[in-house]
């Protein structure tokens, strides 16, 4: 799905987007490029999305750790549970943007330019230097931010009430 998704709208942004829906797209990505076409970037999308989670999940149970010190009882305000998830969110934007700006590449209409997610990796550095790896960041920034914080608000209340019914901790 991701591979799709970036395909649609690398093509709903060119001068003559040739792809008229979901299915449409689908079936055109399969007959010009096969099945293959479907899983281009699986590599840089599973390193991405694990780093991403990873990264998230290690900041965030940090500063939980950190703010109950030595009472693992002590409560955490949900605006506060929100500022260490947005912060979380940021920690893994600028861990593993590097990763997105590839897996992108790899999924994109000019995919077929990379041998393999390293051969990506090094033309992006060979020919548009460091920074081309942080490309996004800030749009991204705001989003994944935000989508953490709230995520991590809405699971710790919900992990709150189900300790009310069924003991967890």
């Amino acid at each position: 799905m991701e591979t799709v998704k970036v395909k649609f709208i690398h093509d709903q942004t060119s001068a003559n987007p040739k792809y008229r829906g979901f299915f449409h797209g689908v079936r055109e990505i399969i007959r010009v490029q096969g099945i293959r076409g479907t899983y281009q970037g699986l590599t840089a999308t599973v390193l991405k999305q694990g780093s991403n989670q990873a990264i998230r999940f290690y900041v965030m149970t940090s500063l939980k750790n950190w703010y109950k010190g030595d009472n693992p009882n002590k409560t955490i305000n949900p605006l506060l549970t929100g500022a260490f998830g947005a912060t979380a969110g940021a920690a893994s934007v600028f861990g593993n943007t590097p990763l997105d700006v590839i897996k992108t590449r790899m999924q994109g209409l000019e995919a077929h330019k990379y041998k393999s997610t390293w051969d990506c990796a090094v033309k992006i550095l060979r020919h548009e230097g460091l920074a081309a790896f942080y490309k996004g960041t800030v749009p991204r920034l705001g989003r994944v931010c935000l989508d953490v914080a709230i995520v991590f608000i809405i699971y710790e209340e919900v992990v709150k009430a189900l300790n009310t019914v069924w003991k967890t901790d």
